[in-house]
C-alpha cells in the first residue's frame, strides 16, 4: 500500500490557464494587451501568442496565462482545443455592437456546452466607451435573462480598454472564480449554502469543537482563526463576530441558535459562511475548506486519500482496530441502544461526507434490514467490509469523513495473494468473495436474497445486472467451550448473460475466493447448464492459474428431482473432484447451512477445486516432462561424477608413472 503525498494546501491550483473568445471586433486582443502594459495599444496583431501575467499582479499570487483566440471560421477547431483546455472563459462582446451580445447566447454559450467546457465564464462588455449615449440600459438587465439560462456565467463586467476602466477586474474575477468558484458552495437561486458545503464545514466545526460540547469556544475560535489564517483575533473581534450571529439568529442561553452559553453554534458557524458568500468573500470560506484538505468538488483531495497497489488475487480489509472505531460510531449513534441503526441515525453518522455511499448499488439494500428497516451493528459493519473489498480507497475516505484520526494505513491490511494461500492450503482472511452463478430460473437470485434475510417470492424476476449481498457468517468453535468466530461473506450473483463477459478478463477470478454454482434440482436442462458454467469457469482457472474451490448448490429441494439426478450429479462430482450438490429449499427456508459450508470451503483454498480433462491432461503431461527432465539431470550428474573420476584416476596413473 502507498499513501500519496500531502501537500500544504491540497486543492491549490499552481497556476491559471483563461482564455478569451468572442466575436471578431470585439476587444479581445486590446484587452489583454491593456491588462498587462497599462497601456492601450495602438496596434494589435489579429492573434496575441500566450501571454503570462507577473505573479504578483493579484493578492492570491498565483501565476495566470491568458490565451488569446482567431476569430477566423477555419481557426474553429484550434480555438475549440484551447477553450477545452481553460480554467475559465473570457467572452467578449463589444458594447456599440448588440448583434455581438446576441451571439452569446446564439453561438458562444451553447459551443462551450456542446464542447463540454465546464468551466466558469466571465462576460465581458468591451468598448463601453463607443455606446451610444442614447442607449443607456442597465448591465443587470441585459445580462439577466442571459444568466438564468446560462449558469455557468459566473460574472458579467463591462470595460473599456481606451480609457482604462475596469480592466484589471476583469481577469481579477476570472482568476477568482476559478480559486474561489461560487458554483460548489452557494445555490444562488435558494441563496442557501449547497448541501455538500454543509456537510464539509459541519465536519470542520466538530474537528475544531476539541470539548464536544457543540460549541466553538473563544479559545477554540482562537485556534481554528490561527490554523486557516496564521493569525489570532482579538477579544474585540470574537465579541463583534457574536454579535453579528446574534443580531441575526438571536436566542442565547444554553439553547441560542447562532450563539449560546457556550460559544459559537454549528448554526451560527454555517450562518457566518453564507454571510462570507453573499457579501462576496469566498475566498474567506474557501481558505477554510482547503486548511482542511478539500479540493473544487468539496471532497477530500486526492493526495490526503490512501492508494492501494494490489497484485490482482489480494484484497483488502479493515484491521480490528477500525472495526473497533466503526463499532463505537455504531452505539453512538444508535441512541437507544436496539441494535437497530435507523436511516435517520445512518444519516447523521454521514452528516460530515460528501453524500451518503451506501445510497447507490452495489451498496444500497446490499445487507440485512431490521424488521424497522435499519441496520444491525452486523449488517453496518458488513456493508464497511464490502465497500473495502470492492473499493477500499472509498472506504477510507468515508472513514476519515466520519472523524477517524488515526493513520489511515492503520485502518486496513492487504491480504496475502490467494495463490499462496492455495499453496499453504489455509486462509487467513475475514472477509470472503464469492461468485455466484446459475442458469436463468435456477433460483440463485433466491439463495442471495435468504442471505439478507429477504423473503421469497414464487414469482420470477430476471437478473440483469451483477448484485450484492453481504452478511456475517457464525462458525462454530472447534470445541463445545470454545466460542466461535465470525466471518464476512460476500455473494456476488452474475448473471447467466454475463458471464461470456465476465470470463472475457483473464484476471476475472483472481479476487473470487469460491464459486457457487446453483441450478434448478427439478429440471434436467438447468443442472446441464450449471455444469457447463461450472466447466467453463474451472477452464478460466485452469489457463489463467487463478483457480478457485467450487460448490454445487441443488434448489428447489421442495420439488422432485429430475430423472437420474443423483446418478449424474454423482458424475460429475467425482468426475471433477469436488463435493456432491448441496440441497437447499429458498422457499421452505432450509437452507441447509449452506453459507457456513461456502465459508469452510473457502479457508481451505486447496481443496474442493474442479479439475476438467484438459486440464487432468495438462498435469499429466507436465509430470512426464519433469520425470523426463529429472531423468536427464540424473543422467548428467552421472556422467559428470564418472568423468571427474575418471580424471582423477588419469592423474594419479600419470604421477605414478
Amino acid at each position: 500500500m502507498a499513501k500519496a503525498a500531502t501537500t500544504a494546501n491540497p486543492g491549490v491550483k499552481s497556476g491559471v490557464r483563461i482564455v478569451v473568445a468572442g466575436d471578431r471586433g470585439t476587444g479581445k486582443s486590446s484587452l489583454i494587451v491593456t491588462a498587462i502594459s497599462e497601456t492601450f495599444p495602438s496596434s494589435v496583431p489579429p492573434v496575441l501568442p500566450p501571454t503570462r501575467m507577473p505573479d504578483d499582479f493579484y493578492p492570491d499570487r498565483v501565476p495566470i496565462t491568458i490565451i488569446d483566440t482567431s476569430s477566423k471560421v477555419e481557426d474553429a477547431s484550434k480555438v475549440a482545443e484551447e477553450l477545452k483546455r481553460a480554467d475559465a472563459v473570457v467572452l467578449t462582446y463589444a458594447c456599440d455592437r448588440p448583434e455581438t451580445l446576441d451571439r452569446l447566447s446564439t453561438f458562444w454559450l451553447p459551443e462551450l456546452r456542446q464542447l463540454e467546457v465546464k468551466v466558469p465564464v466571465i462576460v465581458v462588455g468591451c468598448k463601453l466607451d463607443l455606446r451610444d449615449e442614447n442607449q443607456q440600459v442597465s448591465l443587470e438587465q441585459v445580462m439577466s435573462p442571459i444568466m438564468q439560462q446560462f449558469r455557468e456565467i459566473e460574472t458579467c463586467i463591462e470595460c473599456s480598454a481606451f480609457k482604462h476602466i475596469q480592466i484589471p477586474e476583469v481577469f481579477y474575477y476570472a482568476q477568482k472564480a476559478v480559486l474561489h468558484p461560487t458554483g460548489p458552495l452557494f445555490d444562488q437561486e435558494s441563496q442557501t449554502l449547497k448541501p455538500r458545503c454543509v456537510r464539509a464545514l459541519k465536519r470542520i466545526f466538530i474537528l475544531c469543537d476539541l470539548d464536544r460540547d457543540g460549541a466553538l469556544s473563544d479559545a477554540e475560535l482562537n485556534e481554528f482563526q490561527v490554523k486557516c489564517f496564521n493569525a489570532p483575533l482579538q477579544p474585540s473581534e470574537i465579541i463583534g463576530v457574536k454579535r453579528v450571529v446574534e443580531e441575526k439568529l438571536p436566542g442565547g442561553g444554553v439553547s441560542g441558535m447562532g450563539v449560546n452559553d457556550c460559544g459559537l453554534t454549528l448554526t451560527g458557524f454555517l450562518f457566518l459562511h453564507a454571510l462570507f458568500i453573499e457579501k462576496g468573500r469566498l475566498e474567506t470560506t474557501w481558505t477554510v475548506l482547503r486548511k482542511f484538505g478539500y479540493n473544487n468538488d468539496i471532497k477530500l483531495s486526492d493526495e490526503l486519500i490512501p492508494t492501494f497497489k494490489l497484485a490482482p488475487d489480494q484484497s483488502v480489509e479493515l484491521t480490528s482496530e477500525a472495526v473497533e472505531y466503526l463499532r463505537n460510531i455504531y452505539e453512538l449513534f444508535d441512541s437507544d441502544g436496539d441494535n437497530n441503526l435507523r436511516p435517520a441515525e445512518l444519516e447523521d453518522i454521514f452528516s460530515t461526507a460528501p453524500e451518503s455511499p451506501w445510497e447507490e448499488p452495489p451498496y444500497k439494500d446490499a445487507a440485512e434490514k431490521t424488521a424497522l428497516g435499519g441496520l444491525s451493528a452486523n449488517a453496518f459493519l458488513s456493508e464497511w467490509a464490502l465497500m473495502t473489498l470492492l473499493d477500499p480507497s472509498r472506504a477510507v475516505e468515508n472513514l476519515i469523513y466520519i472523524g477517524y484520526s488515526g493513520d489511515p494505513s492503520a485502518a486496513v491490511r492487504l491480504t496475502r495473494r490467494r495463490r499462496l494461500d492455495r499453496k499453504k492450503k489455509q486462509s487467513d482472511r475475514n472477509v470472503f468473495h464469492c461468485f455466484v452463478f446459475g442458469p436463468k430460473k435456477s433460483g440463485k437470485s433466491a439463495l442471495v436474497n435468504s442471505f439478507i434475510g429477504r423473503p421469497f417470492y414464487d414469482s420470477y424476476a430476471p437478473t440483469a445486472e451483477e448484485i450484492y449481498a453481504v452478511n456475517v457468517v457464525d462458525l462454530p468453535g472447534v470445541s463445545v467451550i470454545e466460542v466461535g468466530i465470525k466471518k464476512t461473506l460476500v455473494l456476488r450473483e452474475i448473471p447467466d448473460g454475463g458471464v461470456k463477459k465476465l470470463l472475457s478478463n483473464k484476471e476475472s477470478l483472481a479476487s473470487c475466493d469460491i464459486a457457487v454454482f446453483v441450478y434448478d434440482s427439478s429440471d434436467q436442462s438447468s443442472w446441464k447448464r450449471a455444469t457447463e458454467l461450472l466447466v467453463d469457469v474451472a477452464s478460466h482457472g485452469e489457463d489463467t492459474g487463478y483457480e478457485v474451490p467450487c460448490l454445487i448448490v441443488a434448489a428447489k429441494d421442495d420439488l422432485n428431482s429430475f430423472p437420474m439426478a443423483i446418478q449424474e450429479s454423482t458424475r460429475v462430482s467425482q468426475d471433477m473432484g469436488i463435493e456432491a450438490p448441496i440441497p437447499i429449499s429458498s422457499k421452505m427456508g432450509d437452507t441447509n447451512n449452506v453459507f457456513r459450508r461456502i465459508v469452510t470451503a473457502a479457508e481451505h483454498p486447496h481443496l474442493s477445486i474442479p479439475e476438467t480433462e484438459a486440464g487432468r491432461s495438462r498435469k499429466q503431461y507436465n509430470r512426464l516432462v519433469n520425470r523426463s527432465l529429472m531423468f536427464v539431470s540424473v543422467g548428467a550428474a552421472v556422467a559428470i561424477v564418472g568423468l571427474a573420476a575418471y580424471r582423477v584416476y588419469a592423474a594419479r596413473k600419470n604421477s605414478s608413472g
